[in-house]
């Protein structure tokens, strides 16, 4: 009988678990343990990413494509692909797939494409009542950060021309890395660990002062679903590392924007650096966070 209860207990939490952990291994390895580092200058190697990536979209999605642009004499490649394409109203979720340097980049932002890749092998098979796209991102990193030439300001920028029927935007950056000792979470106002504590063992969820509906709506849902420790953080665009991926861009073109992370160097001191590597990431929390993500949009 008691055995009975826990099944019974344990249920809802076990019917949420949809990601496969052995193919998201696959996929980081895949996409950090490479000839190359897939930086700006390595454009083959960016590329082989983006093909990675293309094939894994166009294997479950509706419909997938390139969204090309060119800097100087060089083009580069967001991967994106639809999901519900009869609805017009849709959700943008992106992670970016180049790298800082010359580093593997396994948690930046390697995690938050594998949680792209895993979102389309589980989307295949939902009934949908929106649209969704998956976009991968190229050029988030340095020297392009904060310009034109971003992918997700391209991409941003493109919703805008067509009059796309936004709903909201959601960014994966940074979402493999946990800790569950003392002190190991940082903040940029150091009152902030009264309220949010010193362990680095949750998932943020970043929104601006002023969220939107779709942002306001996304956390509060996702709080609730979710089967990871999940904190919601709101803040002043001026507060450092608010605006620190493709969210930014999103916010700047008047979506309702927000971002999914582990808080990046605010935990994770191997941040932008060779010590970045996937043997660092905790995947089956991240697939939690993927799980719980999945769940949300089906409610939205």
């Amino acid at each position: 009988m008691r055995f009975t209860f826990l099944l019974i207990c344990l249920f809802p939490l076990l019917s949420n678990a949809q990601s496969d952990t052995v193919m998201m291994r696959h996929d980081l390895a895949t996409i950090t343990k490479t000839a190359e580092y897939r930086n700006y200058q390595n454009i083959d190697q960016l590329n082989e990413i983006a093909l990675y990536v293309f094939n894994t979209f166009a294997s479950y999605a509706d419909t997938t494509w390139y969204q090309t642009y060119v800097i100087g004499q060089t083009t580069y490649r967001n991967v994106i692909c639809s999901f519900g394409t009869q609805f017009d109203e849709r959700i943008v979720v992106g992670a970016h797939y180049d790298v800082c340097g010359d580093q593997e980049g396994a948690d930046d932002n390697a995690s938050g494409v594998t949680g792209l890749l895993e979102l389309a092998r589980n989307l295949e098979s939902k009934t949908l009542t929106k649209r969704i796209d998956l976009v991968a991102f190229t050029l988030e990193e340095p020297p392009f950060f904060r310009t034109e030439y971003m992918g997700s300001a391209i991409h941003a920028q493109s919703l805008v021309k067509d009059s796309v029927n936004v709903k909201g935007m959601i960014c994966l950056e940074m979402i493999g890395y946990f800790a569950d000792e003392k002190g190991t979470q940082q903040y940029p106002i150091k009152s902030l660990s009264l309220f949010y504590g010193k362990r680095g063992n949750y998932i943020t969820l970043v929104n601006k002062l002023a969220p939107g509906d779709f942002a306001r709506s996304f956390s509060k849902t996702y709080k609730r679903k979710s089967n990871i420790r999940t904190k919601v953080f709101k803040g002043p665009e001026s507060l450092q590392g608010i605006d620190f991926s493709d969210h930014k861009n999103y916010w700047d073109a008047g979506f309702s924007a927000i971002m999914i992370t582990d808080t990046a160097f605010y935990r994770n001191k191997n941040y932008h650096s060779k010590e970045d590597t996937m043997e660092k990431l905790d995947i089956a929390r991240m697939a939690k966070v993927i799980d719980t993500l999945l769940v949300t949009l089906n409610s939205l």
